[in-house]
C-alpha cells in the first residue's frame, strides 16, 4: 500500500481550511464534535484558558454512539486525562468533555472572558451533530451567526463540514463554517516495513493503523453524490461533494491494497 496514497486521502478527509485557532481573528462560534482523538479538544481547552476571546460561544458536541467506547477508552490511556477514567462511563460524549474542561482546565476564566459553553449531548452521527448543535445554539441566542469554526475527527471533518451547511441550508444567508481539523494525520513506512505515524502531536496515540485505513476508506463512499452515498442523489444526508479524480484513484488503489492485505 502507498503512502502517498494514504496521505493523499487523509489530507482531503481532515479539509484543513484552518490549521491554527491561536492567530485567527475571533469567531461567532466553535463547534467541537466528540470523538476519542482527545488532543483535539486539549488544544481547544488550552487556547481558550489564553484566549477566550476567540469566540463567543463553544458548543461541546455528542451523545452515546457506537464509537462511545474508544473515547472512554482514550480518556484512560491518555497521561493528564486518565484520573477521571472510572467516573465517565456512560457519560455522553460531550459531557465527557465537560468534565475534562471542569477537572483540568479552568472553565470558569473561560467564562469570565466572554466565552459560553454550551454543550448538545444527544447527537449520534454527523448530521445530527449538526442539526442539534444548531437547535442548541438557536436556543441559547446564536440565531444570525456569521463565522462558525467546526473541530472533528480529521477523518470525518470533511463530511461534519457538510453536514453543517445541510443543517443550515433554509437560510437566505448560511454561516461561513470553517473547518479545523487541528491536525493532519499523515503515515510513513517504518525500517521494519511496517506503517506508522509521522510526528504524533505530543506524542498521543491516534487509531491502530488498520483502524485508521478503515475510517478513511468507509469515508470516501459516504461523500460520493451517487445512490449509494450521502449526497442529493444518494441518502441526501450531505449537499453535493466534489470528490478530486486523484482522490478517487488514491481510493481505489487503497482499497485493493487494503483487501487484498487481509
Amino acid at each position: 500500500m502507498s503512502t502517498e496514497d494514504i496521505n493523499l486521502i487523509a489530507e482531503y478527509l481532515s479539509d484543513p481550511e484552518l490549521k491554527d485557532l491561536s492567530s485567527t481573528p475571533s469567531v461567532d462560534c466553535i463547534v467541537i464534535c466528540a470523538s476519542a482523538i482527545l488532543y483535539q479538544a486539549e488544544y481547544l481547552f488550552e487556547l481558550l484558558q489564553e484566549r477566550p476571546s476567540v469566540s463567543q460561544c463553544v458548543v461541546l458536541c455528542g451523545g452515546v454512539g457506537h464509537s462511545t467506547e474508544f473515547m472512554y477508552d482514550a480518556v484512560a490511556q491518555h497521561p493528564r486525562f486518565s484520573p477521571i477514567a472510572k467516573d465517565i462511563h456512560g457519560l455522553p460524549e460531550a459531557r465527557v468533555l465537560e468534565r475534562i474542561l471542569d477537572t483540568f482546565f479552568d472553565r470558569s476564566a473561560i467564562a469570565d472572558g466572554g466565552c459560553r459553553i454550551l454543550i448538545e449531548d444527544q447527537s449520534t452521527n454527523c448530521g445530527r451533530n449538526a442539526s442539534l448543535s444548531r437547535k442548541v445554539l438557536d436556543e441559547a441566542g446564536f440565531q444570525a451567526l456569521h463565522t462558525c469554526v467546526v473541530i472533528q475527527d480529521p477523518t470525518m471533518m470533511r463530511r461534519t463540514k457538510a453536514s453543517f451547511h445541510k443543517a443550515y441550508e433554509d437560510q437566505p444567508s448560511s454561516p461561513s463554517f470553517i473547518s479545523c481539523p487541528v491536525f493532519i494525520p499523515q503515515m510513513q513506512t517504518s525500517r521494519d516495513g511496517e506503517l506508522e505515524y509521522q510526528n504524533l502531536p505530543r506524542g498521543r496515540n491516534l487509531w491502530p493503523p488498520d483502524r485508521f485505513l478503515e475510517l478513511i476508506l468507509g469515508e470516501i463512499p459516504r461523500l460520493r453524490d451517487d445512490g449509494n452515498g450521502y449526497g442529493p442523489r444518494g441518502k441526501g444526508f450531505i449537499p453535493h461533494v466534489e470528490l478530486p479524480n486523484q482522490v478517487e484513484e488514491a481510493w481505489f488503489r487503497l482499497s485493493h491494497g487494503f483487501n487484498a492485505s487481509r
